[in-house]
This record gives structure tokens, sequence and C-alpha cells, in this order.
């Protein structure tokens, strides 16, 4: 799989050569910028819809952008400066920015873009939470019930679930991150965590991944993550991702929905933006064919079947 950021010129080049065509089209009309009114939409830094999003988007948004306007990622930084899951649907119901890549907001932001009702949110790819542990710890494996009753105080020592003596360590994220809200949708399903000390909740998805993988010098530690970080070798070096209910998180599972803790990634405007307009055909690009090759690219799992 092709990896992740895309970061030089020569590999901006190779991505546009392959993605040929991609250029967005108008739906209908045409655009001041194409020159023709059948022609395909032309992207610039003057049109460009505002982005934001999640944190695990961002390169995701930093390969479209360098796509679409012809530069390198490390160019187009300056138009990806996300505020994490829901802080950017905020930003998006406040008309502070165009477009949102990210995962599911907290419970209270959702139920405002469902009441007011005019917000569209279409899932452009599937995310999973996965649990990662230190590369020492013996455990491979975890049962959905298991992981509850470690996150709720239940389950407290390693070898109550094969592993060795050692006390659970249960690291989670601070409210309103786009993990842990998944985390308490799809993994804890109405059963409160316990409360952690703060230094079991790191404010950032690294800061999580260093602390498993560094804590005490010991496998004691538990986290989660989403699939793209523990996809990612980089992160993921010096740590072990767990297979949940016997079934190991990579893209076939999550494709088919063999794993259990799955969650989409949306793509969203407000409903009533002009079809004409750069933000609904961004949004039309990223559902489309062009849009979900080039998330398959860099590392995500699209919606769209037969997409590599």
């Amino acid at each position: 799989m092709m990896k992740r950021v895309l970061s030089c010129m020569a590999a901006a080049m190779a991505l546009a050569v392959a993605l040929t065509g991609c250029s967005p089209k108008t739906t209908q009309g045409g655009s001041a910028s194409s020159g023709s009114q059948q022609g395909p939409f032309v992207f610039t830094r003057e049109n460009l819809p505002r982005l934001d999003g999640s944190t695990s988007t961002v390169p995701l948004a930093k390969a479209m952008c360098a796509v679409l306007l012809g530069e390198t990622t490390e160019q187009v930084s300056d138009l990806v400066d996300f505020s994490r899951t829901t802080q950017s649907y905020r930003n998006l119901m406040a008309g502070e920015r165009d477009l949102v890549l990210a995962a599911e907001p907290e419970g209270e932001v959702l139920a405002q873009l469902q009441e007011e009702g005019h917000w569209l949110y279409t899932p452009f790819a599937t995310d999973a939470l996965v649990f990662v542990v230190n590369e020492d710890n013996p455990v491979d494996n975890l049962t959905s019930e298991q992981v509850r009753k470690i996150y709720t105080g239940e389950i407290t020592n390693w070898k109550e679930v094969g592993g060795s003596s050692l006390d659970i360590v249960p690291f989670q994220r601070n409210q309103g991150a786009g993990s842990q809200t998944m985390f308490e949708k799809l993994v804890m399903e109405g059963h409160p965590p316990m409360e952690a000390p703060e230094a079991w909740v790191p404010d950032s998805m690294q800061g999580l991944i260093d602390a498993v993988r560094q804590y005490d010098n010991t496998p004691s530690a538990i986290g989660f993550t989403v699939y793209y970080y523990a996809n990612d070798m980089e992160m993921a070096r010096g740590l072990k991702v767990l297979s949940i209910d016997g079934v190991t998180p990579n893209a076939q599972s999550i494709q088919d929905g063999s794993y259990p803790f799955l969650n989409p990634y949306y793509v969203a405007i407000d409903q009533n933006t002009p079809a004409d307009s750069p933000t609904r055909i961004l949004y039309d690009w990223v559902l489309g064919p062009e849009g979900q090759k080039l998330a398959a690219m860099e590392g995500y799992v699209p919606v769209m079947e037969g997409v590599e």
C-alpha cells in the first residue's frame, strides 16, 4: 500500500500522474477559472474551500490539496490547519469553514447538526478503532467484552486475559477527541469508563501512542487509536495491534465489516451549497472515483468497492 504523506515534488508529481484526469468536473454551468462551460473545474488557492477536520485526516487533506493545486504537500500545509473532530463541525456550523473531513463528532454537536437539518455529511471512508499494547505483551487478542471490562475497571490484571501478572494501565483520550467519541460509542455501548488519572488521558493521539509504548518500561499499558495511525509503520513501532473477537483489523476486515469497531469518516458541507460552487464540486470529487482512489493511496479504507 502506498504510504501517507507525499512530501516532495517528485512524489506529488507521481501521484498527479497516477490520478490523470482527476480534475473535478462542474456538474452544471461553468467556472470563471475554467474558461469553458463543460471543461474541468480548476481549483486555485483563491477558490479552494476552507477546510477543517480530524487530525487523522490531515494527510489526506494535504495530498488532496497538492493534487488539485499542483503543489507539494509541504507547500499546501498552510491550507490544512485542522481543529480536530468536534471543533471542526462547530467551525462548519458557525460559517468559519466550508468543508469538513472528519469522524463523527461528540453527541451534543451531532445532535445540533441533525436538529438544524441542513448539513450534508456523507461517509467517504471507513475507520476502525484499534487497541494497541507494547510489543512485548504476550496477549494478542481480546474479546469485545474483555475490552469493556478493562475500561470499567472490572478486569485489572493481564493474567485475567491470558497474559502476565501485571496491572493493566488503560489509557484513553480526552473528551471531544474523535477517538474518544468512537471509543465510548463503539466499545463501551453505554457503560461509563472508569475515571482515569490525568496522566492516563493524553490530549493527542501521538501522546497516547507514546505512553502505551513506553509506560514504566513494562508492557502494562493498553490504549486505542484509529486504524490509519496503527497502520503507520513509524507511529506503530514498538506496539502491537490486538485482534478483537478473533478478527485482525486490516483493510479487508474493515471494508467487509467483520472487524467489530467501525466508524465512518465523513465529508460534510451545508446542503444548500450551490451545485456549481467549488465546495460542492470538491464534495462530489471526494466521493467520486478519483477522490476514493486518492484516499486508498493514502492508506484510508474507501467506501467505494474495488478501489485500490
